[in-house]
């Protein structure tokens, strides 16, 4: 009887403590899914909890930079949420504070997975927040994988830009507040040219400065002259 009764407490304790975790379990940081109400609690305004952040549904306890992440820091306004957007839109106020990517370009979700990887490496990895990015059993979302895919998009069309610069060489360039900006190159002309593979990337069109050996200046198609240069002119003030 004795034997017994010894045996049953540490069962009853067992038993308390899953019924303890059952209804509490959004105080522990080291729970693998959080809801979002459950992520709050950790924005670091509670000096006795861990802060924590969340990046494309993954969650971080950033914690050791509670100087950045903890109440009045830089970046406090990433702790207790996933403000994935924030990571390349610098909106960090109202809408601005939103895990939506929707109209990003390809360049700025890469930036955010590369960004995600960044706290990978840097932070230790908590768990997953159930929304936008993981199902209720932890699972990725098909938003999470098109999101995924088309960050790898824009990692091969950075590729491919990279490859189609190094082709041409860069225009030599310097400002001074008295004399304004100049470009020149030091074989060839300037010439403005589209970058590559931009608007697939960023959504937008850019141009760059490269220098075109004489015989390409009328063969080459997509040529711009700078305004006010001379077709001949080896150097061009802006």
């Amino acid at each position: 009887m004795r034997l017994t009764f010894f045996v049953g407490i540490p069962i009853l304790i067992v038993l308390i403590s899953i019924v303890i975790f059952k209804l509490y379990p959004s105080h522990s940081p080291s729970s693998k899914l959080f809801t979002a109400e459950e992520l709050a609690l950790f924005n670091g305004t509670d000096t006795q909890l861990p802060i924590l952040l969340g990046i494309l549904g993954s969650v971080f306890d950033v914690t050791n930079g509670k100087s950045h992440y903890g109440f009045g820091g830089g970046y406090h306004h990433f702790a207790g949420r996933d403000a994935s957007r924030a990571f390349v839109s610098g909106n960090f106020t109202g809408d601005g504070l939103t895990d939506n990517l929707n109209g990003l370009s390809s360049s700025e979700v890469k930036s955010i997975v590369d960004w995600r990887d960044f706290y990978f490496r840097t932070y230790k990895y908590t768990g997953k927040l159930v929304g936008r990015y993981y199902n209720s059993n932890g699972n990725p979302t098909k938003y999470l994988k098109g999101v995924e895919s088309k960050a790898a998009r824009g990692a091969q069309l950075l590729e491919k830009q990279k490859e189609e610069e190094a082709k041409t060489v860069s225009c030599n360039s310097k400002w001074s507040q008295d004399e304004g900006s100049e470009v020149w190159c030091d074989e060839g002309y300037p010439r403005l040219v589209q970058k590559a593979h931009d608007i697939a990337l960023t959504g937008k069109m850019s141009k760059r400065c490269v220098c075109i050996k004489k015989d390409q200046l009328s063969t080459q198609p997509g040529l711009e002259i700078y305004s006010g240069c001379d077709f001949y002119s080896t150097r061009c003030r802006l």
